[in-house]
């Protein structure tokens, strides 16, 4: 009998942070945003300013989701995008993202432009949806990927129009 030499990759290990992250998004999703903020919080207590970049990209994007306050939003949006610039290619790899960082952007920008411009900020809305736009080619062509480009052209229309609104 011979021994087989077959590859198998090895799946990263399930990672309990973004499970609650997980957790916090599903409640968001089916409308329970104070139940989410508070998964999202007490996550955010644990993790703290100063923990894993991958983590706290997550759990900023999804808590300014979730924001009553489009200031409130603003801050996790903000911090959001600072730590994405803190993540590696190699730590998004052990977290089981097939994307690179780079295609993290798109979707912070889109973000970013669209609370920029609910609070009447037109300059640096304009400014985070060019940059979103300059970063859409890290995108797949898939499901996300046109969801993203689509809120980027929404987006683009609404900053062309007479100013901003609630929606």
């Amino acid at each position: 009998m011979s021994e087989s030499t077959e590859t198998v990759e090895q799946q990263p290990d399930p990672d309990p942070v973004m499970a609650e992250i997980g957790r916090g998004m599903e409640l968001s999703q089916r409308g329970e945003r104070d139940a989410a903020r508070g998964v999202f919080a007490g996550v955010w207590d644990r993790l703290g300013a100063d923990g894993d970049p991958f983590h706290i990209c997550a759990l900023a994007h999804s808590m300014a989701d979730v924001q009553d306050d489009p200031r409130e939003e603003l801050v996790w949006d903000l911090r959001a995008l600072e730590a994405a610039d803190l993540v590696s290619d190699e730590r998004v790899r052990r977290a089981g993202v097939v994307s690179p960082v780079a295609a993290f952007y798109p979707s912070l920008h889109l973000n970013l432009g669209d609370v920029y411009r609910r609070l009447g900020e037109l300059e640096p809305a304009r400014e985070h949806l060019a940059r979103g736009l300059g970063a859409v080619g890290a995108l797949g062509d898939d499901g996300y990927g046109q969801l993203i480009r689509g809120g980027l052209d929404r987006l683009a229309e609404r900053l062309e129009g007479p100013g901003p609104s609630s929606d």
